[in-house]
């Protein structure tokens, strides 16, 4: 098979639905929300590049226990399963390994390297110890060490190595890649969970699993997220390769910017619109012309952050066009809420992203959030930080497409539950 016609799924679990090992079925869906939104609003502080005392690689700022959907994946001969999160603003896979100096309790054995007869540890001074800005060579004589750190006091450290990775398929057979790097860390400690064992980068770096999976599925990948609030059976879908391709109806494509930051995956945003009004972008600064890659789209925040000065436009408008009564927030996290005991007959407009050549309506679902019985939030906040982000409450029921050869991402509105 050639590259290019090779393509499978695989399935992601959102960290809050009966699927998941976090599930709290005492837990409300409002409460869940909430909890997201905090997590996320902690994860956006930490990913800023420009905030004070960041490492010079932003990737290594991202806090993993913020992170929404959860990716089973199976590593080593004979194989090992791990649960970690599918992360699109991180690169390097990680996973907990024997002999652990120091580790954060895990409810899944530890991965034994002894035990694999396709474990590989990388030398030091070798291209492949190069793969990750975060490594030396001390430890271990000759061996890769990296250290990557997230922020609040959560970090890994290990030996970077390579091994089988296997990745469960939605049809048919799982799919097995050879030599892929890995943390195998010895120490991990901080803001992990014991339902986690790591950490499965799909940023834009070298390090991460979709650039080394890149010659094979042809370094394309998309998602179909399912609302938070929608009939729990259906899962997520995370598809590679030829199964990416993002085509048909109702498509709408924007251009990748890459920036110094290759983890994360850039976007031009150029207006929004509320209903007919038109928003231009704005960011405080005083040239007009909107910068190139002015927004990161990520899966992992829950939330859509923009520039205050924007956001309060956007605001404005949406106050204008929504007849229902305001209400306080009380969980203080949302700006605008109102009240609203049912879904429907809201008058809530259609909120539209403007990216280049791309236009994205929203609908309801996508740009208002439920946090109570009675009080519908409006999921787009004033960044706290100098990141805009596109959230994946406004990404669900669409199926996104990454091409990282083509340097595009694709929209296409659909039902992620029956996809």
């Amino acid at each position: 098979e050639s590259a290019s016609d090779y393509g499978f799924t695989a399935e992601l679990v959102h960290r809050d639905s009966p699927r998941s090992p976090y599930y709290n079925p005492a837990d409300t869906p409002h409460q869940r929300m909430v909890n997201a939104v905090r997590r996320s609003i902690s994860r956006v502080n930490r990913l800023d590049p420009s905030s004070a005392g960041a490492p010079k690689t932003p990737s290594t700022t991202l806090v993993p226990n913020d992170g929404v959907y959860l990716m089973n994946i199976s590593l080593g001969n004979p194989r090992v399963t791990v649960l970690g999160i599918a992360d699109t603003g991180s690169d390097l896979i990680w996973t907990q390994c024997k002999p652990c100096a120091d580790c954060f309790k895990q409810a899944a054995p530890l991965f034994d390297p002894r035990k694999s007869s396709t474990y590989k540890d990388i030398p030091c001074h070798t291209s492949l110890c190069g793969v990750l800005d975060q490594t030396a060579c001390y430890g271990r004589p000759g061996l890769c060490t990296y250290a990557y750190s997230y922020g609040e006091k959560s970090y890994t450290v290990g030996t970077l190595a390579t091994e089988t990775f296997t990745i469960g398929s939605t049809s048919g057979r799982p799919v097995s890649f050879p030599k892929v790097i890995f943390g195998c860390g010895h120490r991990n400690n901080g803001n992990f969970d014991p339902h986690q064992s790591g950490i499965i980068g799909l940023g834009g770096g070298s390090a991460s699993l979709i650039s080394q999976m890149g010659k094979a599925t042809g370094g394309k990948f998309s998602h179909c997220l399912v609302p938070h609030s929608s009939n729990h059976q259906a899962s997520s879908k995370l598809n590679f390769g030829a199964n990416a391709v993002v085509a048909g109806r109702g498509v709408v494509s924007t251009p990748l910017i890459q920036k110094d930051t290759k983890t994360f995956y850039y976007l031009t945003l150029e207006a929004v619109s509320v209903g007919e009004t038109r928003i231009e972008y704005t960011s405080g600064n005083t040239s007009t012309s909107v910068e190139e890659g002015n927004i990161v789209i990520d899966s992992g925040t829950t939330l859509t952050l923009l520039p205050q000065e924007f956001y309060t436009k956007i605001e404005a408008a949406v106050v204008k066009s929504v007849k229902l009564p305001r209400v306080r927030d009380p969980s203080h996290v949302f700006n605008l809420c109102y009240k609203a005991e049912k879904d429907t007959g809201l008058g809530a407009p259609t909120v539209t992203f403007h990216f280049k050549d791309a236009d994205v309506r929203l609908n309801p679902a996508n740009s208002f959030s439920r946090i109570a019985d009675d009080i519908i939030c409006f999921a787009v906040q004033a960044t706290p930080v100098q990141l805009n982000i596109y959230g994946n409450l406004a990404q669900t029921n669409y199926l996104i497409g990454y091409d990282i050869q083509n340097m595009k991402l694709s929209f296409k509105p659909v039902d992620c539950t029956s996809y």
